[in-house]
């Protein structure tokens, strides 16, 4: 893989993903930043980026992407590979957080939360993957959450879209191995972003106010990851020093919080039993790299 990566980034109008663009374009690697709405409610946002990107001379591109229409992911990585040849690092950033009492968020709210979260990713791996696996190298990364490995009260369907990307993300990992492909997870703890901003409430009140003080779960819960959120800069550095570490020296997992929350105990169990799980179904040949793989932690 070349020294400066091709990365191809969703969710790029605000939050990580527009600084991963920023940060990635200004070490020189070539960024397509893609977002929804790029005439309409993006319009804004997608002038900024070209504006930045033109004052200061960053290879960044802004590309429309719909991560939950697969034809408009699919335009988007044919753009970006007709462009610049190749597609190197996939960043499935695209995402949002449902906040409520579980009985309190409809069908529709949790329907659309996966097709966001979970199945916007499976889009774009489905549509940069052929690329990658001819070029016989690539990435794959995943911003996860530590919300993908513990569960809090009025979290529940957003803890639950994190723990199948991270799912999804491990399989890939040990699938693609021999295609010389990378699957990496990151998982970010609270930090500053427009996400709260974003933040979809449960829509049955009616149902929600039978619980009584229970109701006030996710408020206290928002409160109390406001009051140790980090500069989400951190997170930006940390996908920089990923992207920028050797194929197959990378880690699977990467923490990256203001607080621990013992998401890196569970990562580093994880780790052990996976290795027994691969080893005792006699797969261990085929995903060495892993198992041998440094310990999961911080970055």
């Amino acid at each position: 893989m070349n020294s400066k990566q091709v990365v191809f980034i969703t969710g790029s109008s605000t939050g990580f993903g527009r600084l991963f663009a920023d940060t990635l374009a200004r070490k020189g690697h070539t960024v397509f930043a893609t977002m929804r709405d790029i005439g309409g409610r993006n319009a804004k946002n997608a002038s900024e980026i070209r504006a930045l990107a033109e004052k200061d001379s960053l290879p960044i591109s802004v590309l429309e992407l719909d991560v939950i229409n697969d034809a408009s992911v699919e335009r988007a990585v044919d753009a970006a590979v007709a462009k610049a040849g190749r597609i190197d690092v996939a960043i499935n950033n695209a995402g949002y957080v449902v906040s409520g009492l579980a009985e309190a968020v409809t069908t529709e709210q949790a329907r659309r939360l996966m097709d966001t979260n979970f199945f916007g990713p499976v889009r774009v791996n489905r549509a940069v993957l052929p690329h990658m696996r001819r070029q016989r190298s690539g990435m794959l990364m995943h911003i996860s959450s530590g919300a993908g490995r513990i569960v809090g009260p009025s979290m529940g369907f957003y803890c639950a879209s994190k723990f199948a990307l991270e799912a999804l993300a491990e399989s890939y990992s040990y699938e693609l191995a021999s295609q010389g492909i990378e699957s990496v997870i990151v998982q970010p703890g609270p930090y500053e972003t427009p996400v709260t901003d974003n933040m979809v409430r449960a829509a049955d009140e009616a149902r929600a106010n039978t619980y009584g003080p229970a109701k006030q779960i996710a408020a206290k819960i928002n409160a109390a990851l406001s009051a140790v959120a980090g500069n989400a800069q951190e997170v930006a550095d940390a996908v920089l020093r990923i992207i920028e570490t050797p194929a197959g020296e990378k880690q699977l997992r990467y923490l990256v919080s203001p607080e621990s929350f013992g998401v890196d105990q569970i990562n580093a169990l994880s780790k052990h039993v996976q290795a027994d799980l691969l080893a005792g179904l006699g797969l261990a040949a085929d995903t060495r790299f892993l198992i041998k793989g440094k310990a999961v932690g911080s970055v």
